[in-house]
């Protein structure tokens, strides 16, 4: 489980975070949408770690979470908007690193990134070095980086940025299958049909602050839409940046 707590977030004069509360269940896939600029990156950042709220706690499975607490920090596996990868180190070299980061033994980090690497189609890339990579090449391997030490929690920005057809498919069902499993699941999109087809619930950011929760049907229902995009807009009140 992953949950926020009345989280606030200030960068000077600017408030990126009013509040913001919610809780994503295990079996679940909890969207987080909303404008650019709503917060949903900053909450994100809160959620693992890597930016302190001004108040307010982020939550893994009961337990707050802090970059002081690696404990916490490794029940969760991280796929950022921006990848993260290291330019010099081949896409197995990345994600078997991470999986040592999180406390896995040499043998089995190996072991489990051979697997990831035919799960998510990498062995054309798997000994070349990141740096060169294709969008869709970067989110593939940081999406194997994020799954390497098995996390019971996931935290996704924006997963399918750059991905074909195929990978998009192959990629929602690891997703589904992942939930069947009892995995918590949040990822952030832009994407309406993606959200509307895979996500359980939906919380929907605007100016820092959460303005519905529901499943896409309800929410689509709530703001008497025809479609789950025309209920996003109403519901935030702004137009979106949909593809």
């Amino acid at each position: 489980m992953i949950e926020a707590q009345d989280l606030h977030k200030k960068y000077g004069r600017i408030v990126a975070l009013r509040g913001v509360s919610f809780r994503a269940a295990d079996g679940r896939i909890t969207g987080l949408l909303g404008p650019n600029g709503a917060g949903k990156s900053t909450t994100l950042r809160i959620l693992y770690a890597t930016l302190a709220a001004d108040s307010g706690t982020a939550c893994v499975d009961g337990d707050a979470m802090s970059a002081a607490n690696p404990a916490v920090r490794r029940r969760i596996g991280v796929l950022p908007h921006n990848a993260g990868l290291y330019p010099a180190l081949t896409a197995h070299e990345n994600i078997e690193y991470f999986g040592r980061l999180a406390g896995m033994p040499a043998r089995a980090a190996r072991a489990r990134t051979d697997e990831l690497v035919g799960l998510l189609d990498l062995q054309d890339i798997a000994t070349r070095r990141a740096k060169g990579f294709s969008q869709g090449q970067k989110i593939r391997t940081a999406l194997a980086r994020a799954l390497v030490h098995a996390p019971r929690n996931l935290i996704l920005d924006e997963p399918t940025n750059g991905l074909d057809v195929p990978a998009v498919r192959k990629l929602r069902t690891l997703l589904q299958r992942l939930r069947d499993l009892g995995h918590c699941i949040v990822f952030s999109s832009h994407v309406m049909q993606e959200v509307a087809m895979l996500c359980d619930e939906a919380v929907v950011i605007a100016a820092g602050a959460v303005v519905a929760c529901g499943t896409p049907e309800a929410l689509r229902e709530r703001a008497g839409a025809s479609s789950f995009e025309d209920a996003f807009v109403t519901l935030t009140g702004a137009e979106t940046e949909t593809p």
